[in-house]
C-alpha cells in the first residue's frame, strides 16, 4: 500500500510543477491563448484533486500505527493544493505590465484595486457555496438515516404483530384440542359396553387405548408446532 502512496506522490509532484509553471505564464497571455491555458490548468487541478482522494483511500488501508506519517504528508499536499488554487484564481484576472498596458493603456494602474476587490468577492462566494453544499449533503444524509430507521421500526412492528397473531391462534388451537381430548376421555371412562363376551371387551379396550395414543400424539404435535412457529417468528 505504501508503494502505491509513493507513486501517487510522484504524480502529484510532477503535476503541481507543471501547474505552477503554467500559472506563471497565464498573466503574460491574452485572448484565446490565455483561455486555452486556463482550461488546461483547470483540468490538471482536477487531476490533482483525484490524486489526493486516492492518497486518502490508500492511507485508510495502511495499519493504524503507520498512518500518522502519511496523514502529515497528505495534509501538506492539501495545503499546497489550496495555494495553487488561490494562485490560479489570481492569475486568471491578472495581466503582466505589457499586456495590461496593451489592453488598458493609461488606466492599467487604476484597475488594480478593482481586480483585488473582484478576487476577494469571488473567493467569498466560493466559500459560501462550499458551506451550502456541505450543509445540503448533511441534510440529505440525515434524511436517509431517518427513513431507514422508520423502515426498520415498521418492519419490526409487523413481525411482532404476526408473532402475536400466531401465538393467539396456537393458544386457541391448544385450548380446543384440550377440550376435545378431555371430552373423549370422559366418554371413554364413563362408557360401559353391554354384553359379557370377552372378545368384545378386549376389542373395546384396544380401541380405547389406540384412541388415547392418537389423541396424545395429536396434542404433542400441536405443542411442537406451536413452539416452532413462535421461535421462527422471533
Amino acid at each position: 500500500m505504501s508503494s502505491d502512496f509513493e507513486a501517487y506522490e510522484q504524480d502529484f509532484g510532477t503535476l503541481t510543477a507543471e501547474i505552477t509553471n503554467k500559472i506563471g505564464r497565464i498573466p503574460k497571455l491574452a485572448g484565446e491563448e490565455k483561455t486555452q491555458l486556463v482550461l488546461n490548468v483547470d483540468k490538471q487541478l482536477e487531476e490533482v484533486r483525484e490524486l489526493l482522494e486516492q492518497m486518502d483511500l490508500e492511507i485508510r488501508e495502511i495499519p493504524i500505527q503507520s498512518r500518522g506519517m502519511y496523514n502529515s504528508r497528505l495534509k501538506s499536499y492539501k495545503q499546497e493544493m489550496e495555494k495553487l488554487e488561490k494562485d490560479f484564481k489570481r492569475s486568471r484576472i491578472a495581466y503582466s505590465d505589457e499586456v495590461r498596458n496593451e489592453l488598458l493603456g493609461d488606466d492599467g494602474s487604476s484597475s488594480e484595486s478593482q481586480r483585488a476587490h473582484l478576487l476577494d468577492n469571488t473567493e467569498r462566494l466560493e466559500r459560501s457555496s462550499r458551506r451550502l453544499e456541505a450543509g445540503y449533503q448533511i441534510a440529505v444524509e440525515t434524511e436517509q438515516v431517518g427513513q431507514e430507521i422508520l423502515s426498520n421500526l415498521h418492519s419490526d412492528r409487523e413481525k411482532i404483530q404476526r408473532s402475536r397473531d400466531r401465538l393467539r391462534e396456537t393458544d386457541a388451537n391448544l385450548g380446543k384440542s384440550s377440550r376435545i381430548l378431555t371430552g373423549m376421555l370422559r366418554r371413554c371412562l364413563n362408557y360401559h359396553p353391554d354384553g359379557t363376551h370377552s372378545l368384545q371387551k378386549i376389542h373395546w379396550i384396544i380401541q380405547n387405548r389406540i384412541l388415547v395414543f392418537i389423541l396424545g400424539a395429536i396434542l404433542f404435535l400441536t405443542i411442537v408446532l406451536a413452539i416452532y412457529f413462535n421461535l421462527r417468528g422471533h
